[in-house]
């Protein structure tokens, strides 16, 4: 992270505070915009934005996207873009829809438990496929990435509706469903667990680097810093928790659970949602491409790129295999977020990620990523996401018109990469 003091900052205190802490005051700005974007709604919405119930569905459908975007950091990174991955989401969906709902059950039998399995792993091993072989024409044909994927946003959007003879395919398999959303959570106590093994885990984290740091002779924070950023993230994870926990499963639902198993609802027993599925595998996808990012030499070498293709190709790296290897990624969240997608709505439609691609370049840029490449971060990317959507979801419970939503949408995305502008010429980045 930056340990940059806050640009124009004119009080000491402020800049030795948040200088020991080491944050990236870029990531505090997009945090302050996004609590007084959601302040803002909560109090047009008369206090409606901020409900457990509202946050749920805003993390839920915040997902597809986010996935997508943390692996259009590594595109744009490497100074490339994709503007395919709404229609590969299509053609993925599609796949695993017809997979699981036309294929698989005359080889298995209707409603095998591994159908949804095999289902997924089609779409990932399609998407990555599809991805690799972009990302070959880009790398080794040297065709523009822009008009590769331009062409790629035409071909699969017509593809996917040549797979399903342009029908809605569903509805799709129970257990398949369930990493959707609502179907399918965790529930409260499983939530807790997680809550709590995830912050042990940051802890370790934290205590591991500082001892780290100190065996090889590089600076620390104080004790007090560290403290207070272990004490921030814990508050954040089990807030988190907490309010997701706190949407209560409807009674009528509820007692339908109960009735399924064979037992009673007792009375006045109210139940969480707790954490969804697929939150969880955002968080699973998050931490993966951070390990990857920051850990690996496959990371190392993406942002070597990034920063100055010529240099890195000089010192012996296969720039061109390494386009391959991104857009496969690429291609393969893209299949992930298919699978979300598909299971929120419980069918494969002709429109599902239509305009996808436009959001997930969006929530990165936003998230900080550099268009001139070398410079970007997972979380960003995240956070862009859940910027868009709190935008769009805030928007609409305003009651908003859709043509001037996508018109503040794209003045904010402008306005947003002219601060990224203004800001890496104050501090030199």
């Amino acid at each position: 992270m930056s340990d940059t003091a806050l640009p124009g900052s004119k009080n000491p205190a402020a800049r030795n505070f948040f200088a020991a802490l080491q944050l990236d005051t870029r990531l505090l700005g997009m945090i302050g915009a996004f609590v007084v974007l959601c302040l803002v709604f909560n109090v047009f919405t008369d206090g409606r934005f901020l409900t457990p119930r509202n946050i749920f569905n805003l993390t839920i459908q915040t997902v597809s996207v986010a996935i997508m975007a943390t692996g259009m950091v590594f595109v744009i990174v490497t100074r490339h873009i994709d503007l395919s991955v709404g229609s590969l989401l299509a053609t993925v969906a599609a796949i695993m829809a017809v997979v699981q709902t036309d294929i698989l059950p005359q080889v298995l039998g209707l409603g095998h438990p591994a159908i949804w399995i095999i289902a997924i792993f089609a779409g990932i091993i399609a998407g990555v496929l599809i991805g690799a072989f972009q990302g070959w024409m880009i790398g080794y044909l040297s065709i523009p990435a822009f008009i590769v994927t331009l062409g790629g946003l035409l071909v699969w959007r017509n593809v996917a509706w040549f797979i399903t003879s342009g029908q809605t395919i569903g509805p799709l398999d129970e257990t398949f469903t369930m990493i959707g959303g609502i179907g399918g959570t965790m529930g409260e106590t499983a939530s807790w667990i997680f809550g709590i093994l995830a912050v042990a885990a940051s802890l370790w984290l934290q205590v591991a680097s500082r001892r780290r740091k100190s065996s090889h002779g590089f600076p620390v924070k104080p004790v007090w810093a560290e403290v207070t950023m272990a004490a921030i993230t814990s508050i954040a994870i089990l807030g988190f928790v907490a309010i997701l926990n706190a949407y209560d499963i409807p009674k009528a639902r509820l007692k339908r659970i109960f009735e399924a198993s064979g037992e009673t609802l007792p009375e006045g027993l109210t139940m969480g949602y707790g954490i969804p599925y697929s939150v969880l595998l955002l968080i699973v996808v998050a931490v993966v491409m951070t390990v990857i990012a920051r850990q690996t030499r496959l990371g190392r070498y993406i942002f070597a790129t990034g920063g100055n293709p010529d240099a890195a190709e000089l010192s012996g790296i296969n720039t061109r295999f390494l386009t391959v290897k991104v857009f496969a990624i690429m291609g393969g969240l893209s299949a992930l977020a298919a699978a979300v997608a598909a299971a929120r709505l419980g069918f494969s439609t002709n429109d599902i990620g239509t305009l996808d691609e436009l959001r997930v370049i969006a929530a990165a840029v936003i998230g900080g990523t550099a268009l001139a490449g070398g410079i970007g971060t997972i979380y960003g990317a995240i956070l862009g996401a859940l910027i868009m959507q709190s935008l769009q979801s805030g928007m609409a419970m305003v009651g908003v018109d859709a043509p001037l939503q996508n018109i503040v949408v794209g003045t904010v995305l402008v306005l947003a990469v002219l601060v990224d502008i203004i800001y890496r010429k104050r501090t030199g980045d």
